[in-house]
């Protein structure tokens, strides 16, 4: 009797735990597309004395998002479209093109790539991920503000430092600080 009890008990557990399961596993994700014309990662480079502004365009992308959560997604960014916005200009624009920046002939693209997801809160996510500057890549972490997630797009932001020397942008250390500030600022639909 107790065999036939803890059998039937075993059985109705499974049975409850697969139907939950495959109600998670058929929710499908939307996919939505970057949009390249408002997708940007603005950066703030420091010097000693002085620093400077600008901005990488987001040429490519998409993320996935699963019941209004962001779970994947991967953009491409426009290096070689580098546009600094301060008064220095075109001249500065010309040096971080150069093999002792960021060697845009070589490597005119980055990448970025989602590997996981922890969210903090409903509109806040730590997400790590794998970035490939002059074919360098590297895993890095930061916090992401989860704007919008409905049926008319996506939006979300997040503000960190990147360490450039770990893509062998190393021109100036000792002079330039080493982390360049990003905010980056992600649209997308579908």
């Amino acid at each position: 009797m107790k065999k036939l009890l803890f059998s039937l008990t075993l059985i109705a557990a499974s049975i409850s735990l697969f139907s939950f399961t495959t109600k998670e596993s058929k929710k499908q994700a939307t996919y939505f597309t970057i949009d390249a014309k408002k997708s940007k990662v603005n950066w703030v480079g420091s010097k000693k004395q002085d620093f400077h502004t600008g901005y990488f365009p987001v040429k490519s992308g998409s993320v996935q998002v699963v019941g209004g959560k962001l779970i994947g997604g991967s953009f491409v960014i426009d290096i070689a479209g580098n546009k600094v916005t301060d008064d220095a200009g075109a001249k500065l624009e010309g040096h971080l093109s150069a093999p002792d920046f960021f060697d845009v002939a070589k490597f005119g693209e980055a990448t970025f790539t989602i590997t996981s997801i922890k969210y903090i809160k409903a509109d806040k996510a730590t997400i790590t991920g794998d970035v490939t500057i002059k074919g360098v890549k590297a895993a890095v972490s930061f916090d992401a503000y989860i704007r919008n997630t409905d049926d008319k797009g996506f939006f979300a932001e997040a503000f960190f430092p990147l360490d450039r020397t770990v893509f062998g942008v190393s021109y100036g250390v000792g002079m330039i600080d080493s982390d360049v500030q990003l905010a980056v600022h992600i649209y997308a639909s579908k």
